[in-house]
This record gives structure tokens, sequence and C-alpha cells, in this order.
């Protein structure tokens, strides 16, 4: 799989795509242009990574256990490939942070990596994005499907290691008010807080799932 990098220094922001995106959508939409100027003076990284949505989540003639294995490969490649591979950039360096991001599909993405492994980044950045994974699986049902749904698992989470580092974590959830998903958003942050997990629940006024508002969206909160 690719991906692309933006920026030397600071601390790095790793980028999921839309669904089925590819690795060099942040920039074909405006929004690496509209980070520019916090790259330039070296305090965001940008790190854009490949998806495998049309194999995992999307690929509607395959098993759904088939297609969480697929996923659960994917995520694999993340944590043992992408993430040393950003740390082995700046061994030592001062400032190791890593936040999660991504808008729509990209934003379930970003959540459940951060949720599933607290202790591998720091931030997490959800924009527009839904929680529930059961739509992709027509029905199916096991003990995959619901680690890998933030809106089943974290409701379930009492090993106090795990919630520490939730709550540790900066997390932001950002959507509009008619976003079709704007209620899974809403049910996320609070399942977070009956954790005692802080997180910012930024609900903008109107529907708001698209490029131009993703970029106001993503250059606030980043």
């Amino acid at each position: 799989m690719e991906l692309l990098a933006y920026g030397h220094d600071g601390p790095t922001t790793l980028v999921f795509p839309t669904s089925m995106g590819r690795f060099y959508e942040f920039e074909d939409h405006g929004m690496v242009n509209c980070l520019a100027p916090a790259i330039e003076r070296g305090s965001l990284r940008l790190v854009c990574v490949d998806s495998v949505d049309a194999e995992s989540w999307y690929h509607w003639t395959a098993h759904p256990y088939d297609r969480l294995q697929r996923h659960l490969q994917y995520e694999g490649y993340l944590l043992e490939e992408v993430l040393p591979l950003i740390r082995s950039w700046n061994p030592g360096a001062p400032d190791q942070r890593i936040t999660t991001l991504g808008c729509s599909l990209g934003a379930f993405h970003a959540a459940l990596l951060a949720l599933r492994h607290p202790g591998a980044v720091n931030r997490m950045l959800a924009v527009s994005g839904k929680y529930d994974n059961s739509n992709f699986l027509d029905g199916f049902s096991d003990q995959t499907s619901y680690l890998t749904n933030p809106l089943a698992f974290v409701p379930g989470l009492f090993d106090e290691s795990i919630l520490q580092a939730l709550r540790a974590m900066q997390i932001v959830i950002v959507t509009g008010s008619t976003d079709p998903h704007v209620e899974e958003a809403r049910q996320l942050s609070s399942i977070l807080w009956e954790k005692h997990v802080p997180n910012s629940l930024d609900i903008w006024d109107g529907w708001m799932h698209d490029w131009p508002y993703w970029q106001a969206m993503v250059t606030k909160h980043l």
C-alpha cells in the first residue's frame, strides 16, 4: 500500500481517506493546501494512507467474516508498519504525538484505531463520521464484528488500563446537525463521557458533509 507524507517536523496526523478513497485524496480536495501554513512552519506533519475499503467493508460479494478479517489485516499494517515508520523518522524527538484524522468513513477508521489502541496514538479527530459497522455486515455478528464497532465495544470497556489510556487522549468528534450519522456521533460522545473519558463534540449547523465544510472543521481543530 502507498502513502504520502507532507512536512518533516512537528506532531504527526495520520489521515484516512473517505469511503474507498486513496492516499492522495487529501491533496486533491484542497485539505493539504488549507493546512500548508502549519506544515511549512514545522508544527504539523501529515501522513495520508491508502484504504482497503473495497476489499473489506464494501466488498459485498465476500462473506462478512472475510470483510472483517481484511480490515484486521489493514489494522495490522497500520500498527506494525505505518506507526513504527512515523516514529522512526525523528527518533528521540521531544514531540512524537500522533493524531488520527478522517472525514466520513475516514472518521470511522480514525476512531476505530484510536479507540481500539489508545496507547498507540495520542489524539483522535473524527469528522462527519459513522461509528456503527452493522450496515456493512448483512446481519452477521461475531466477536470481531463487536470489537470493530465503537458503539458496541466502548460501552463494554471496564479495563482500567484501557480506560486510563483513553482518558489521556484528546478526542474530538465533529459533525453537522443534519448529517445522516449525527446521532451516532452524539451516542459515541455520550458513551465516552459515561466512561469518564473526556471528549469534545462539536456540532455545526447544517448538513456539512462535504470537502469545503471539512476544510473549515479540520482547520479549526487541527
